[in-house]
């Protein structure tokens, strides 16, 4: 059993995010997981606790976009404003909040060398709040980087999407952007307008990854800190095969950055976790 310890994280913008730190008390090192759309710290535990150690422990958190709609309460009362949140309501911008409240209590523990890991989403999460000036981590590990966008236009095509985004941008501009998306519009899951356009517009800022575009990733392409991106051979959101995923990373990241493929496996890495803590074990301890 490894044991944990329940948390909760004040944001620099004073919105309080529940956690569980698992591993030592005074580790070493420290990885924080960033989960994905709609899933929680619980997610993918057998996929991060691999990593834990003597010297390693890993603070798992329920970020802005947990579950599908849920509330965010401010850290000062429970008569305080709160936020609709969830995968259907968040504002893709405030993970960079989530993510320097996560990195600065751990700074508080007296952790120095920290590491941020995401998945799915995650990845998008983490090279935005790097992008955006962050600072103080030693190394981001990416786990299934994929686009959202490239992965809805392969499974519907282009007309659909952008039926779907031409509707939420009209809610948007009748002032709706908290309105939620009829089934009958957009069935793949429940969405407000703003996460719509944010999750699955080719120009949005959430879009990080567009190997399915000729743009630049710029912000990906901006970040300074020492990237490791493992991608499952068989993603199930993926509209490409991982060699064609690996040669468009190739391209964009930086000389010293790595890209790992782990074979057989889908989005969760499921049958993989070994191999996974091992190359992420390689990379921390090349930081």
């Amino acid at each position: 059993m490894t044991p944990a310890y329940v948390v909760q994280i004040a944001t620099p913008k004073k919105y309080a995010l529940n956690g569980l730190w698992f591993g030592p008390k005074k580790p070493k090192q420290v990885v924080i997981w960033i989960h994905g759309l709609g899933s929680s710290m619980f997610g993918k535990v057998n996929l991060f606790l691999p990593v834990v150690d003597k010297d390693t422990a890993v603070l798992a958190f329920n970020n802005r976009g947990t579950e599908r709609i849920v509330q965010i309460k401010r850290t000062s009362d429970t008569k305080s404003k709160r936020l609709l949140g969830g995968a259907a309501h968040e504002r893709f911008t405030d993970s960079a909040d989530d993510i320097q409240g996560a990195i600065d209590f751990a700074h508080r523990q007296g952790v120095k060398r920290i590491f941020l890991t995401g998945h799915s989403t995650g990845c998008q999460k983490s090279i935005y709040w790097a992008a955006k000036g962050g600072r103080g981590v030693k190394g981001i590990v990416l786990l299934a980087p994929v686009s959202d966008y490239a992965g809805v236009v392969a499974k519907y095509g282009k007309a659909r999407v952008f039926k779907a985004l031409a509707y939420a941008n009209s809610l948007m501009k009748k002032g709706k952007s908290d309105e939620l998306i009829p089934s009958s519009i957009w069935p793949e899951e429940l969405n407000d307008a703003q996460r719509l356009i944010s999750l699955y517009s080719p120009d949005s800022v959430e879009e990080i990854f567009p190997y399915a575009q000729t743009k630049k990733p710029k912000l990906l392409q901006g970040v300074r800190i020492p990237i490791l991106a493992l991608w499952a051979e068989h993603d199930e959101f993926s509209d490409r095969p991982a060699k064609q995923i690996k040669q468009w990373f190739d391209r964009h990241l930086k000389q010293e950055d790595s890209f790992v493929v782990i074979p057989k496996v889908t989005h969760g890495f499921k049958g993989g976790e070994k191999m996974v803590a091992k190359v992420i074990g390689a990379f921390m301890k090349e930081c």
